[in-house]
């Protein structure tokens, strides 16, 4: 950015001082903004095109203090320099370390005057380059719908959906609880053709059994007791867009029969109606369960399982998903930071690894629980094992034991990467140190990475 785009406010009762400010920031090529007072300023243009703000301490009304507090509290304000007397050097080092860039003392060194501006509008041009280049880290490692993750499992799912959403039939959406099935259905929605039409999403686990069909289907009045006036229903009310039915293996065989129906006509009767009614929707169904077996049971109909599978995704669950675990505890804890006016750095190591060597049984949901609660205890800047739930600091952090445990044996692929992820958490990262850790070559290293993702 050149000097001439660069806005500098000057805020300094003293006029002779205030226009030999003036008059060096603007031979210096600076556009310059003047007031005697704090208040003057704020109530101007100026407050929202400055760049910089160069204020003495003590001024008439609001003091430079007060104003720094005042800018403390505002998203995006400008850097702030400090001009005090050698009498209060003191306060304007508690300044500092309540957000001041820097300070400069009575009578003024001109030349230390720009070597300041320059510094700090420098130091802060830096830190809105890595802000801006963290957070297009960040969305390089989303998927549609805002989905967290970059591992080669959910890089085969976004695959998934770009293919299927355009299709117009059903989808299947497999996976264990907490793994953001609900995510995956709002995806397909997004990249349908039925993206500017309604998504709703229903839990048919959450509907008494008594109510699900006219909550479906709408009914007219009169249909029951309490039915004083005709309800169109969840179908109807998501014609030309999308209706997710989480759960679908809570829902009663009669209803399946009849949900079937839409799907191959189109067509459904309201409860209590003579008349059927056309509806335009595409059904998403998801499930936790294993549907096969269902139906080998005669928990679930045969025909509407095969018309659900045509089309179906599974979303993969965390313990699968590798580096995805840092990203998203990352994710979250930036979230939670914001909600709670904290400012928590990240995981240590020790954190690290206990992340990665827990099953997280609860998936995506259990980890956005674990860091919610991490950062609510964490008084420092990095969260530590006791801020974790106990759950996860007695967790048995064995591979094979885990995997015994749930009846899922790991591979020897896996547990080789998995090994590699824990001692990568341990040198944070470092590479160098972390194939000697392994007794193998960095070139080794990054080759077993490779073939990772």
């Amino acid at each position: 950015m050149r000097n001439i785009d660069i806005h500098i406010t000057v805020v300094e009762d003293d006029p002779g001082l205030r226009d030999l400010l003036q008059e060096e920031l603007e031979s210096a090529g600076y556009q310059v903004s003047v007031f005697a007072q704090a208040e003057a300023y704020l109530d101007s243009d100026a407050a929202q095109s400055s760049h910089l703000i160069v204020s003495d301490i003590r001024l008439p009304g609001m003091s430079g203090l007060d104003l720094l507090a005042y800018l403390q509290r505002q998203a995006s304000a400008p850097p702030l320099i400090l001009i005090t007397a050698f009498g209060t050097v003191d306060q304007a080092v508690d300044a500092l370390k309540q957000g001041a860039d820097d300070f400069l003392t009575k009578p003024l060194d001109l030349e230390h005057l720009l070597v300041s501006v320059e510094r700090v509008l420098t130091f802060h041009q830096l830190r809105s380059e890595v802000e801006h280049y963290r957070q297009s880290k960040q969305q390089s490692n989303q998927g549609p719908a805002g989905i967290i993750g970059s591992s080669r499992v959910m890089r085969t799912l976004y695959d998934e959906i770009e293919r299927i959403a355009p299709v117009e039939g059903a989808v299947l959406i497999l996976g264990e609880s907490g793994t953001g099935k609900e995510l995956v259905a709002q995806a397909l929605h997004q990249q349908s053709q039925r993206a500017n039409g309604p998504f709703l999403a229903v839990n048919c686990a959450g509907i008494p059994a008594e109510l699900l069909e006219s909550e479906f289907f709408g009914h007219a009045a009169g249909a029951f007791t309490g039915a004083q006036k005709a309800r169109a229903g969840l179908l109807k009310e998501a014609h030309g867009g999308t209706l997710l039915l989480d759960e679908i293996g809570e829902m009663p065989l009669a209803l399946q029969a009849k949900l079937l129906r839409v799907l191959q006509e189109g067509k459904m009767r309201p409860v209590g109606s003579d008349h059927e009614v056309e509806v335009d929707v595409r059904i998403l169904a998801a499930t936790h369960q294993n549907l096969e077996q269902k139906v080998a049971d005669k928990g679930f109909r045969e025909d509407l399982f095969y018309r659900l599978e045509t089309f179906s995704v599974k979303v993969p669950p965390l313990r699968h998903r590798g580096d995805d675990i840092a990203l998203l505890a990352e994710h979250f804890i930036q979230t939670v930071n914001q909600q709670q006016n904290k400012q928590v750095k990240g995981l240590s190591s020790e954190a690290q690894e206990l992340f990665y060597a827990y099953s997280f049984l609860g998936n995506v949901r259990e980890l956005q629980n674990a860091i919610e609660r991490a950062v609510t205890f964490c008084d420092g800047d990095w969260i530590k094992p006791e801020h974790l739930p106990a759950r996860m600091q007695t967790s048995v952090t064995d591979g094979v034991t885990e995997a015994a445990s749930t009846q899922q044996w790991p591979s020897l692929d896996d547990l080789q990467a998995d090994y590699v992820r824990k001692v990568l958490a341990h040198t944070k990262g470092n590479k160098q140190q972390a194939a000697r850790i392994l007794g193998i070559t960095r070139r080794t290293l990054y080759r077993w990475l490779t073939n990772d993702d």
